[in-house]
């Protein structure tokens, strides 16, 4: 469970996520769709401890990241897209092992979770080797059994699809469905209108570190009374910026 309560984060003069509030229940996925910029990533790195917060806060499984970070980072696992952060000269066993060591698993533990891993993201044949010479979708996987290797009840997934090609970002999706299964709160941070369409229960949207609105996939497209997804997110981010040119003039 996952209860986010009047988070903000301000830069110097900029705030980028701006009194946000929202929950994500256990065996929930709940996508944040917005444009780059939106707030996305900021607030997900506010949840994972990264970031503090300027204001208000969150509480995982009972933990409030401003009191409790540490416990909190035993709770989650992340897994950013872009620049994965792996050690080229270790091997892709090697490179979730750490983690796995530096989470307090023991060493069968470890290789259990790992060979499970393994098998559910499809990378038993080059799991023991370097990971330098890997392509982008063999570390990416390998970066997702990294950061959930001691199964964290809660995982923050932000982009995690960028740069793959369509048979590795289908094995994401699947093991993002799975992580639901495993009744985990998943949040999945996209401006992919598909992926969240896909894989989401509910669907918040941000814009300009603002929530401007929220709900199932459903009860959107009824509410604004159109069946495309784009369409609504447009009309949206339209009629907000018009409001905000109205109140500068």
């Amino acid at each position: 469970m996952i209860e986010v309560k009047d988070l903000t984060k301000k830069f110097k003069d900029v705030t980028a996520v701006d009194n946000i509030n929202f929950t994500v229940r256990d065996g929930e996925i709940v996508g944040l769709l917005g444009e780059n910029g939106a707030g996305k990533t900021t607030t997900l790195r506010m949840l994972a401890t990264m970031l503090k917060t300027s204001g208000g806060t969150a509480v995982i499984k009972g933990y409030d990241v401003n009191k409790a970070p540490e416990k909190v980072r035993g709770e989650i696992g992340i897994l950013f897209g872009g620049e994965v952060g792996l050690y080229d000269r270790l091997t892709g066993r090697e490179n979730i092992k750490y983690f796995a060591e530096l989470n307090g698993m023991s060493d069968d533990e470890a290789k259990k979770s790992i060979d499970s891993l393994a098998k559910s993201l499809e990378m038993k044949e080059y799991l023991d080797r370097r990971v330098g010479k890997f392509s982008r979708g063999m570390k990416q996987k390998i970066a997702i059994a990294r950061s959930i290797v001691h199964n964290p009840s809660v995982v923050l997934f932000d982009e995690p699809t960028t740069g793959l090609d369509v048979s590795a970002a289908r094995i994401i999706h699947e093991f993002i469905l799975n992580c639901k299964k495993e009744n985990k709160a998943v949040i999945f941070s996209s401006h992919s209108m598909t992926e969240v369409e896909k894989l989401c229960d509910r669907i918040i949207i941000i814009h300009k570190g603002k929530i401007v609105d929220e709900g199932s996939l459903q009860e959107l497209k009824n509410k604004y009374g159109n069946n495309d997804l784009e369409e609504v997110f447009m009309q949206l981010i339209n009629t907000k910026n018009e409001n905000a040119e109205r109140n500068i003039i």
